[in-house]
């Protein structure tokens, strides 16, 4: 059975810390793909500024590019309405019965899991793959993880993966500074950056 991952979020812009967890997905899980899926308007973030998802959509194809176990999928941007994430992983599912499907997503979508629409078919769909990010206490994250996995009678993974203190609205911020970004993305990410005049004030 093949073994694939949805790694979703904004990407904006996409890092190196996104590429090192797609990195150890492959590898932790056996993933045959991970499939970086920026997304449209997902629910929690309708009142955020985001760039075009055209040019964040462009962005990750440029930083996948010379990994063929990595893919782009532009099927939230193109959905119409709100991207609700139970309804990318069964369309995936529905796509390829017989794989099986993991959702990577950080360790701040664990915690707030149940204020998400329709979890159980998230959960049901694909395994939940958190991975862990700066200012989260190990106990705290366990206790969730076995609160959640008892209430929905699932196994969710934790992907260690050594820590990367980097974000992506961070990254926004030191361009905006005029500070260097080039130690957090790859070369051609950063000149693009700079072509399309992105994230200045």
């Amino acid at each position: 059975m093949k073994g694939k991952a949805i790694f979703g979020g904004t990407f904006d812009p996409i890092h190196n810390g996104h590429l090192h967890i797609a990195y150890e997905a492959l590898e932790k899980l056996k993933l045959d793909e991970v499939i970086f899926m920026p997304s449209g308007n997902p629910p929690h973030k309708l009142e955020n500024r985001k760039t075009d998802a055209d040019i964040r959509y462009r962005m990750v194809e440029m930083a996948i590019g010379g990994e063929n176990r990595f893919s782009t999928s532009d099927y939230e941007i193109v959905e119409q309405g709100i991207s609700y994430t139970y309804k990318t992983l069964e369309y995936f599912k529905t796509l390829e019965p017989h794989t099986k499907w993991y959702f990577i997503a950080g360790v701040d979508c664990l915690m707030e899991l149940d204020s998400w629409k329709e979890v159980n078919r998230i959960l049901e769909a694909a395994t939940l793959t958190i991975f862990t990010r700066p200012g989260y206490m190990e106990e705290t994250v366990l206790k969730k993880k076995m609160e959640v996995e008892g209430k929905y009678h699932v196994e969710i993974l934790l992907l260690e993966v050594p820590l990367m203190d980097i974000s992506s609205s961070n990254i926004r911020q030191r361009i905006a500074s005029g500070k260097p970004v080039y130690h957090l993305m790859p070369p051609s990410i950063e000149a693009f950056i700079i072509s399309k005049g992105l994230y200045k004030i």
